[in-house]
């Protein structure tokens, strides 16, 4: 008998009650899948979700975090395709953060030197320092997020996630 033809349990979660309801409308649909991707997909959802809420008082979107992070991790000021090409966004998206967050005073565009028409992004000090504030923060959360997982456990998740991960990039399974 597997886990989904039981009755409801303790230690249930929401996806649990998701695919008990597949099951129940799709019977003849082996719904396993949502096991692990369901809840890929609702623990994503929720941490977004806490990331946005302390993102608040700040005046900036998770989106401008992103473009913030990207420039944060990089050595050298970023043109805007280079941001477009780490945070996935479109052109289009990427350049209304960048004004966004140049209105703000949290990025600075530059002039590339041997060729002026190549705009660089780069965090002015307000924009490094509220990545220092909150990147910190985040961090925490993702620890408390993994509490109750071994040092090995984290490992294998990690391997095990890896491999989700290099499917995905490889394109649709179509």
């Amino acid at each position: 008998m597997c886990a989904m033809d039981q009755a409801n349990s303790p230690e249930d979660d929401f996806i649990d009650k998701v695919r008990r309801e597949w099951n129940r409308a799709y019977p003849d649909i082996d719904t396993s899948p949502v096991e692990v991707m369901g809840r890929i997909t609702r623990i994503s959802s929720q941490s977004l979700h806490q990331l946005d809420r302390a993102l608040a008082p700040s005046g900036v979107s998770r989106a401008e975090f992103d473009v913030m992070s990207a420039l944060a991790r990089s050595d050298r000021p970023l043109r805007a395709s280079e941001v477009t090409a780490v945070t996935m966004f479109s052109g289009a998206a990427t350049t209304k953060h960048a004004d966004r967050l140049a209105k703000f005073g949290l990025v600075e565009r530059q002039r590339f030197e041997r060729d002026g028409r190549v705009v660089l992004l780069q965090l002015t000090e307000a924009g490094r320092a509220l990545v220092e504030s909150e990147f910190p923060r985040r961090v925490e959360r993702d620890r408390r997020l993994l509490s109750g997982l071994t040092e090995d456990e984290k490992v294998q998740l990690t391997a095990l996630l890896k491999r989700i991960s290099v499917n995905i990039d490889a394109g649709p399974p179509d």
